[in-house]
């Protein structure tokens, strides 16, 4: 794959007097099957008393399952499911926060999600906004938190996001779709558990999986890119043509992918996504696309940006004879189109990375609107 060092060359400082970016990390992680069953022990120690509980929110697919009766709820606790069938909404997190707050007099020891991205953007924006006044939609942006956050904690049942290690939570606001961007949002604690992943839709499994494959050639191939997040996205690149280009167990695919997760997550950590993600945020704020299938219906007709990784994308869709759905924007009226088109170019970061800074140069709102008719 042809990586733009020549640019990224530009965006490293040079002199010791310029500041680079001091993002912060996850600072704990468990990895291994099973290891969802040490959440107990790692809480306990954060435990303020008996009167201060842990928030545990469930994506609602395991309401009645064996993994709920291995939650290690104890004391005033409280396990609460949410619906992973729609995007995160600002207004969600705003509900949840005033529940939690007339229901307990103590600031919660400690909120945990249990879920894919939906369930961990939520965890941590509810983290967030249980210590910060005012609504989720304040906060969506860059660096815009000014208090810590409640002890979080984020334990993945599905990979590809990237959200259990990333500093954002993606949000569907009423003006718009952003992430809370912020040195607070990081996890505390991650749990990387390969087994909660078993028996997740293929389709879903793909869409998810697609995201972080679409993170590292973003991110591979941006303006931004330098050896930290470079060393990240080969490294998660290789894994997922491990995962959907060669033969693999059960087993080795869910560790493989868990780890491709978490290192896709970190290559844009220093860096930033590009065109797919920008044109997604579109379809997700108008229509309500998910998030990975969003990304999916929009990379496939990005040769222009990324061809080899374009080829490469319609190579795993026929290997695992995935079928996108056709015709999503095909009755949108001209307003729909505009409002997409608006918020897809709102996201500068992301188009900065992906064509430098004159990337207005390139992409039109007639552009962008072209490529949402193909959908």
């Amino acid at each position: 794959m042809e990586i733009k060092k020549e640019i990224a060359l530009k965006k490293i400082p040079t002199r010791a007097s310029e500041k680079y970016r001091n993002f912060p990390m996850v600072p704990r992680v468990v990895f291994g099957n099973g290891s969802f069953d040490q959440l107990g022990e790692i809480l306990l120690s954060k435990r303020k008393h008996s009167e201060a509980p842990v928030i545990f929110l469930v994506d609602d697919v395991f309401e009645g399952t064996e993994l709920v009766s291995r939650i290690p709820q104890i004391f005033c606790d409280q396990i609460i499911f949410v619906s992973a069938e729609e995007e995160p909404k600002t207004q969600q997190v705003d509900a949840l926060v005033d529940l939690i707050k007339k229901e307990y007099q103590e600031l919660p020891s400690g909120v945990v999600g249990i879920g894919g991205g939906t369930l961990l953007d939520l965890a941590k924006a509810v983290a967030i906004l249980l210590t910060n006044n005012g609504s989720a939609q304040d906060y969506q942006g860059w660096d815009l938190v000014r208090k810590k956050a409640v002890y979080h904690v984020g334990v993945p049942t599905i990979s590809g996001t990237g959200a259990e290690v990333s500093r954002t939570t993606v949000l569907l606001g009423p003006e718009k779709k952003l992430g809370i961007n912020s040195d607070y949002t990081t996890f505390d604690q991650v749990i990387l558990d390969p087994e909660l992943t078993q028996g997740v839709a293929k389709e879903q499994w793909f869409y998810t999986g697609m995201d972080c494959y679409i993170h590292c050639i973003e991110s591979l191939n941006g303006t931004y890119l330098n050896a930290f997040s470079q060393s990240y996205g080969e490294k998660a690149l290789d894994l997922c043509k491990e995962v959907f280009l060669t033969d693999l167990s059960d087993a080795d695919s869910r560790d493989k992918l868990m780890m491709a997760s978490w290192h896709g997550g970190m290559s844009i950590a220093y860096s930033q996504v590009g065109v797919a993600h920008a044109l997604s945020y579109g379809l997700g704020y108008r229509l309500g696309v998910k998030h990975g299938i969003g990304n999916c219906l929009v990379f496939q007709h990005l040769e222009e940006f990324y061809p080899e990784g374009v080829a490469l994308f319609h190579k795993m869709k026929e290997r695992h004879k995935i079928n996108l759905p056709k015709g999503i924007c095909k009755e949108l009226s001209e307003e729909d189109l505009n409002v997409m088109v608006s918020v897809a170019m709102g996201m500068e970061p992301l188009w900065e990375n992906a064509l430098g800074e004159n990337w207005k140069s390139v992409i039109t709102p007639e552009k962008i609107k072209s490529i949402y008719k193909k959908i």
